[in-house]
Order: C-alpha cells, then sequence, then structure tokens
C-alpha cells in the first residue's frame, strides 16, 4: 500500500495502519454512542434528571481496554525499533556532519562528500552530530529521522531495499534558511558505489549517477 525504499519503512507503516484503524474504529464508535443517547436520553423522554451511580464493570472496562490498546501499539512501534538498532553489527560507518545550512559525509577512507552514497547489499550505519545548533537528518522514503546534536554523537541504520535517489532534509528548525537544508541519499549497486569511493570517480560527471536522479 506505502512505497517505502527500506524494510523498516514497511514495520513503521504497519503501525501507522494499526494506529489509523484503531482511531478510526473509536472514532465512530464514540459518534455512534453519542447519537444514541441524544435519542435515548433526551428531554421529552427524560423530563426529570436521574441520579446515575457508578458501575465498576464499566469503569474496569474503559480502564483496561485503552490500556491494551496503548501496550499493543507500544509493542508494534517498540519491535521495528529495536530490531533496527540491533543492525548495527558490521555495517558500513559513514560520519555525517549538519550545519547552518547544509551536510557533509565522510567515508572510512577520508572521502568527504554533501551527497550521502552508499551500497545497496550493505547496512550502513550513520553516525551523525552537529556542527552549530541542533539539526535533524530526515529520510522519508527511508520512514527515518534522527537528531544531529553538536558535542553528541547519534546514529540510525539505512537498510535499502533498491538502488535510486532519495530526498534528505532537515526535520528541525534550525534559522534562516532551514527549508532549503536538503541534499540526497544515492543508493548504488556495490560495484558501483566502491569504484566511486576507492577511484574517487566523479559520479557528477558520469551517466551513471544519472540513473539514480
Amino acid at each position: 500500500m506505502f512505497n517505502s525504499a527500506s524494510n523498516y519503512g514497511n514495520s513503521v507503516d504497519l503501525v501507522m495502519l494499526i494506529i489509523v484503524g484503531i482511531s478510526v474504529f473509536l472514532l465512530v464508535g464514540i459518534t455512534a454512542a453519542m447519537i444514541y443517547f441524544v435519542f435515548k436520553y433526551n428531554r421529552k423522554k427524560h423530563p426529570v434528571a436521574e441520579q446515575i451511580h457508578g458501575n465498576i464493570l464499566l469503569e474496569v472496562i474503559w480502564i483496561v481496554i485503552p490500556t491494551i490498546i496503548v501496550i499493543v501499539m507500544f509493542w508494534y512501534g517498540f519491535e521495528g525499533y529495536k530490531n533496527l538498532r540491533a543492525q548495527t553489527e558490521g555495517a558500513y560507518e559513514v560520519k555525517a556532519f549538519a550545519y547552518m545550512w547544509g551536510w557533509n559525509f565522510e567515508y572510512n577512507n577520508g572521502k568527504k562528500t554533501d551527497t550521502l552514497y552508499i551500497p545497496l547489499s550493505k547496512t550502513t550505519k550513520i553516525v551523525l552530530t552537529s556542527r552549530d545548533v541542533n539539526h535533524s537528518l530526515y529520510i522519508p522514503a527511508f520512514r527515518l529521522k534522527e537528531d544531529a546534536v553538536a558535542g553528541q554523537t547519534h546514529y540510525l541504520i539505512l537498510t535499502p531495499k533498491e538502488a535510486g535517489s532519495y530526498d534528505i532534509a532537515c526535520a528541525e528548525y534550525c534559522g534562516l534558511n532551514h527549508s532549503m537544508m536538503y541534499t540526497k541519499l544515492v543508493v548504488m549497486k556495490d560495484e558501483e558505489f566502491y569504484k566511486w569511493l576507492n577511484e574517487g570517480v566523479d559520479l557528477e560527471n558520469t551517466n551513471d549517477i544519472n540513473s539514480y536522479k
């Protein structure tokens, strides 16, 4: 139903569908109950108000059911998040630096770019920090967002499903040109990625990169 560029994105979409489904069910149920009570207890049928005493069974129900619903939503969300954070072993690591108003990425051989390139068949760990104010690296197609904070290092894990080019935005207001703080994530086939990484191929002037735009 949703187009996600990563397996983690599928779990996020599932949680979203569960939450929306529960919300719609509750909306319809509460609205129907309100309409029913409007007619059942209207002024013409009950001109004299009656004192209604508590009902222990109902009180237990409206405590237990919402608690179960919240636990279910939390469990699905936490399971997806836990699996994501467990994928760090053996991941290819890239350092990401946020600044007003752009991004720098540094690879393990010292190569630096302002566009993020990663291999398709390998999990990538982005180690993230900020050079000034708070920023947040957001990749909508991957359903991932992680804050970049000066003096701290955070990380996120990328597990792409297919090669392509995807937007990266800053999701934390960081000043005047915050809305222009965009770059690209380019997922490349492994042989193309390592050729570019190790030989320093200028991707902007080759046909390889054009297929990802």
